[in-house]
């Protein structure tokens, strides 16, 4: 997503600089003191460089959150004095009371001094607007870069083997819950003519594929780089995945635009990127059952399998494109730099 705001930003005529590579994400509270005192140390480096060479107009900070508070981007707005940004920011109250509240406090101060949050979900900007401003919050909707994403084949025929997909890392916590969910829902298929193809790898693929013993109508391809998972995009019908509890999930927006229905969970994010009974189907968080039921719908029916393809492109490549994002970018950060 970062990469993607970057050329987003670049298409509406901005220079973009990726200033920092320093990575603060916090994988346990105890790390905190020493990513800060690097990130002191960056800060220190990045200064000496822009008084040396030129001071940019703007600094953007991309998914600030208590376990990747900012720690170089809203100090060095502060020093040079210049407009300060987050994008993708976020903030949970419980952390305020637990072993993160150290990490939270940076995160909020930094959201708190932003002149602007933009935020890719109502969710998170629900949060934000506890800390922020109400005019330092702002909605861009998730977006993606479809050149070079070809629409799939057409929907299998009717009779034909439908090609399920499911594209995600195998990790720990909501991936793995995702992965259960996905395997408890196939069990209760009806319907006999499908297959999936799982793409992706991770730390906890052997607690992935143990999940999915017995059902061979299951393969497993491993990790897949962007041209792998266009080609696979493009030989499927449906993709399938849970995603319980996901920020969004950028590959919800790939798949419509590559012109496949969703099969979802109404968790999280995820609403923010689909189009419930448009662009395909949303079912209640948790409920392996209404999952299993929808998949079983969109095997049997290939006319509502093409209608929601056709519409899922539509609305993905027309509305959560980059040329999209881009003219929305443009527009807020010229309010932010007008003030």
């Amino acid at each position: 997503m970062a990469r993607q705001l970057m050329s987003a930003l670049q298409l509406a005529g901005h220079q973009v600089e990726l200033v920092s590579r320093l990575k603060c994400r916090l994988r346990e509270p105890g790390m905190l003191e020493r990513v800060a005192d690097d990130a002191r140390r960056e800060v220190e480096a990045i200064a000496a460089r822009w008084q040396r060479d030129r001071v940019p107009d703007l600094m953007l900070t991309y998914h600030v959150y208590y376990k990747s508070p900012d720690l170089i981007g809203s100090q060095l707005a502060r020093r040079f004095d210049i407009p300060f940004v987050t994008v993708e920011a976020s903030y949970a109250g419980k952390r305020d009371r637990d072993e993160w509240a150290p990490a939270q406090a940076l995160s909020s101060a930094a959201i708190r001094q932003a002149d602007l949050n933009i935020c890719f979900t109502e969710r998170d900007a629900e949060g934000v607007a506890r800390l922020a401003r109400p005019e330092a919050v702002a909605i861009l909707p998730p977006f993606v870069d479809f050149s070079g994403l070809a629409a799939n084949a057409g929907p299998a025929k009717a009779g034909a083997t439908v090609k399920l997909l499911a594209i995600a890392m195998m990790l720990k916590g909501n991936k793995l819950e995702s992965f259960r969910l996905l395997a408890d829902g196939l069990r209760r298929l009806e319907a006999q003519n499908w297959g999936l193809t799982i793409v992706g790898d991770g730390a906890k693929r052997q607690d992935v594929e143990a999940m999915f013993s017995g059902l061979d109508k299951v393969r497993f391809v491993g990790q897949a780089d962007a041209a792998g998972v266009a080609g696979y995009l493009a030989d499927s019908d449906v993709l399938v995945w849970p995603g319980y509890r996901e920020a969004f999930g950028l590959a919800y927006l790939e798949a419509q635009g590559a012109g496949l229905p969703v099969i979802a969970m109404r968790s999280g994010g995820v609403e923010a990127v689909v189009l419930d009974g448009q662009t395909g189907t949303l079912v209640e968080e948790g409920n392996a059952a209404q999952f299993a039921a929808a998949v079983d719908e969109l095997i049997e029916n290939t006319c509502l399998r093409e209608q929601m393809g056709k519409r899922a492109q539509e609305f993905a490549r027309k509305e959560r494109g980059i040329e999209a994002a881009s003219a929305r970018l443009g527009e807020l950060l010229q309010k932010v730099m007008s003030t």
